[in-house]
């Protein structure tokens, strides 16, 4: 009985220790208001959370109607309180910091003393970053909110309704898997997308290009090689443009390791010397580089449309590595990878992990990723070389030099096979 009488005290002890902590930071916001003007502090906000916290443990034990009344006659009360303050002053984030206040005690009490901790300090962070969420939404123009919508749509709005078990030729396809990596995919776009919106425009080329080569180093290459081609007076595009891809050097194991996870350690072994020669070259060029502003971010990478291509386009690759497997075995795998990797590295990345083990060896699948980088790397010189010319004389170098080692590395695994 002491046993139960202890664990039913830690919970409405939760309940209270929730609502303390959000009257704390309420208070401490209303602290300049005259006395008496203020109709919820630190004591309201206890006395609210230690009363939900007895109506959830009351609920608990089997009297549901009783723990209603008290939390209806908890709602009713804030109600009727800050109904002036709402019409006067139109902000009801207190109303409905109070009423969050008798939910999360509520669940304090009926044993979830846990999460009802973790929600209160969620909701103290929430309400203590006011000036740093408002001054976000003011950095925010129409297409970041559209990113988040689209990238809304795509995380959280789909996957739930898909089947998550083989189906289509070859049982090649899995619906919820499938849609997995286009969330992931698409998610560490859109965190670089967000990332360069907060920091790369006030750090300048530099942080552009290696916050905007984690999600599109394609996209930086040829925005810094638009400019610097432009620029009378070049500044660290060149820079920017080396350690762009530098980043993707990293970026592309660390997909593998999510998403073909037995080849990590065989591709590591490839792509180590050209991803040390390319930040080599990076580090270089950073240090001889002026200070130079961001140029304009690269475009948004969220569409609905491109997901859904995405998913298409990993459906066809599956099927097609399926067939590739039976009609022509590894080495036909092999040439298939290479030829997607040459439109979506990312694409045969997926495939290559969702093959059984036995369809390629892990050494032949690494290099065959190895070979999609190469010819994304020669794409990006010839965009170097077109828009920027002359001026990007040393960018061109430092790509060629970690194409060089990633030739030299790939050559080097075809002769041990």
């Amino acid at each position: 009985m002491l046993i139960d009488w202890t664990g039913e005290a830690a919970a409405v002890g939760a309940a209270l220790a929730a609502g303390l902590l959000i009257g704390i930071e309420r208070g401490w916001k209303q602290r300049g208001e005259k006395p008496g003007s203020r109709i919820a502090g630190v004591r309201t906000f206890t006395l609210l959370g230690l009363g939900a916290g007895i109506a959830g443990l009351v609920g608990a034990r089997g009297y549901s109607l009783a723990a209603g009344a008290l939390i209806a006659g908890g709602v009713g009360l804030m109600t009727y309180a800050f109904g002036r303050e709402l019409k006067a002053q139109r902000d009801s984030t207190t109303a409905v910091a109070a009423l969050l206040t008798l939910a999360i005690g509520f669940l304090a009490g009926s044993g979830n003393a846990g999460l009802a901790i973790a929600a209160a300090a969620i909701t103290i962070s929430v309400l203590a970053l006011k000036a740093e969420i408002h001054g976000f939404l003011e950095r925010l123009d129409e297409e970041d909110v559209k990113a988040l919508a689209r990238f809304s749509v795509i995380a959280l709005a789909v996957l739930p309704f898909l089947p998550d078990q083989p189906f289509g030729p070859y049982d090649a396809w899995n619906a919820s898997k499938l849609w997995w990596v286009v969330i992931l995919v698409t998610g560490f776009s859109f965190a670089g997308y967000v990332a360069n919106r907060i920091f790369g425009e006030r750090h300048g080329t530099i942080a552009t290009a290696l916050i905007g080569g984690a999600y599109s180093s394609t996209a930086v290459t040829q925005s810094l090689a638009q400019r610097l081609g432009r620029d009378d007076s070049p500044g660290a595009e060149e820079a920017g443009i080396a350690l762009a891809t530098a980043v993707m050097y990293l970026r592309v194991p660390v997909v593998v390791g999510l998403l073909a996870t037995r080849l990590t350690i065989p591709f590591l072994i490839v792509i180590a010397p050209p991803l040390i020669v390319a930040w080599l070259a990076g580090w270089w060029l950073y240090r001889n580089a002026p200070k130079c502003d961001a140029p304009a971010a690269p475009g948004n990478p969220i569409a609905l449309l491109p997901a859904v291509a995405f998913v298409f386009f990993l459906a066809v690759a599956a099927v097609a590595a399926r067939w590739a497997q039976t009609g022509f075995g590894e080495q036909g795998i092999a040439w298939l990878l290479l030829l997607m990797g040459s439109l979506d590295v990312d694409a045969a990345i997926v495939t290559a992990g969702n093959l059984p083990p036995d369809a390629i060896s892990i050494q032949l699948a690494a290099l065959a990723l190895g070979g999609t980088i190469l010819a994304n790397m020669f794409v990006k010189l010839g965009i170097t070389l077109a828009y920027a010319r002359s001026k990007g004389r040393d960018a061109a170098l430092a790509l060629g030099a970690s194409m060089a080692a990633l030739a030299a590395s790939l050559v080097v695994g075809w002769l041990r096979l």
